[in-house]
């Protein structure tokens, strides 16, 4: 299981956006999944985002753990990018996402996920994403 880190400005952060205390989901956004923002990019492994669920979402089965008691899930084709030891912070105005080994997104989006899959009604989701 895949473990995440929020530190406190990312929780605050989270609660002003009124994102904490819902589902959410962790995702590369590569433009060709069912909640993506970054439509049309195909930027594997570039571009992270959550999103803001009203309930968990069944195609996103994989619970990320932390200590923070946050709820949130991914997919096993987004744990392929994400690896383990997440770091979710909020600084310099924008969230950033990081592994052991690196940054993986200085500028992580939040999405709400009815409206994008009103939005991106028309994608289909499978496990090996064409670009």
């Amino acid at each position: 299981m895949a473990k995440i880190k929020f530190t406190d400005s990312a929780l605050d952060y989270l609660k002003k956006r009124e994102v904490l205390g819902h589902p959410m989901l962790l995702i590369v956004d590569d433009g060709g999944g069912k909640y993506s923002i970054h439509g049309g990019s195909c930027s594997i492994g570039a571009n992270f985002s959550i999103i803001k669920l009203n309930k968990p979402d069944k195609d996103y089965p994989e619970k990320l753990q932390n200590d923070e008691g946050v709820e949130i899930f991914t997919s096993n084709y987004d744990l392929v990018e994400l690896q383990d030891n997440l770091v979710l912070d909020y600084k310099d105005y924008s969230l950033q996402l990081k592994n052991d080994s690196q940054m993986l997104d200085g500028a992580v989006s939040i999405g709400n996920g009815p409206a994008l899959l009103e939005a991106n009604h028309h994608v289909v989701m499978n496990e090996a994403r064409n670009c």
